[in-house]
């Protein structure tokens, strides 16, 4: 079965194997730092979106569902959604789709990434450094997350924040008010005004601590119970 899906689609065989391997964790991590702190100041204005780019996030999210070998309900559960968010992307770039629909559909997309990246990295098996880089990962997710939902916000309610901040270069104008708000600095020259953006401003800033203080923690723990020889619990 392994080998026909290799022979028939040789992308999303590689991409799995991809996943499957620890240092794939560390290699989504360091990928992800670059489209989030290297790539937007050197991009033009504007979304910032291909068709090659999001070719090659849905085949990764496709591929990263699949690898969820472990959890066969959970990975039967979300291939639909995956689908239909991928799906929502291929349609856009052949007929014109209502922006909040696109916006939508990559935060959901992105909610199903974490979702695979925090599965691989705590799946069976010994914590290694690169499931460390993982959660590290699954952090910068956690902010690229937020920031799709206030371009969503704002396009939905213009005028929802006040300050700097371009709506028309989607949901990448939007990083740095995002992890702003996730590491908890608050600046404070970008401002949510509408109740819905203020919402998700306290929700983004709780959970960054505690993602720190909860998934960090249990990586460590996990980690000095398995130098033991203890068993991950």
């Amino acid at each position: 079965m392994k080998t026909r899906f290799s022979h028939r689609w040789p992308v999303l065989a590689a991409l799995r194997r991809f996943w499957a391997d620890d240092k794939g964790l560390s290699i989504f991590s360091a990928l992800l730092l670059i489209a989030i702190f290297v790539l937007p100041p050197l991009l033009p204005p504007g979304s910032g979106r291909s068709l090659a780019g999001d070719a090659l996030y849905a085949l990764l999210l496709i591929a990263g569902v699949q690898a969820l070998h472990e959890r066969g309900l959970v990975r039967m559960l979300l291939m639909p959604v995956a689908v239909v968010t991928v799906a929502v992307y291929v349609v856009s770039w052949v007929v014109p789709v209502d922006e909040p629909w696109v916006l939508a559909a990559s935060l959901l997309s992105l909610l199903l990434l974490l979702g695979v990246v925090l599965g691989q990295t705590f799946r069976m098996g010994p914590v290694t450094f690169h499931r460390i880089q993982g959660a590290v990962g699954a952090y910068l997710l956690l902010g690229v997350i937020w920031a799709n939902a206030y371009a969503l916000v704002e396009l939905l309610r213009p005028g929802a924040f006040s300050g700097p901040i371009r709506a028309a270069d989607g949901p990448r104008g939007w990083f740095y008010f995002s992890f702003v708000t996730l590491t908890t600095v608050g600046f404070g020259d970008v401002l949510p005004v509408h109740p819905a953006a203020r919402s998700l401003v306290i929700l983004e800033a709780v959970t960054g601590p505690l993602y720190l203080a909860i998934l960090l923690a249990r990586l460590v723990s996990l980690a000095v119970a398995t130098g033991r020889g203890g068993e991950p619990g």
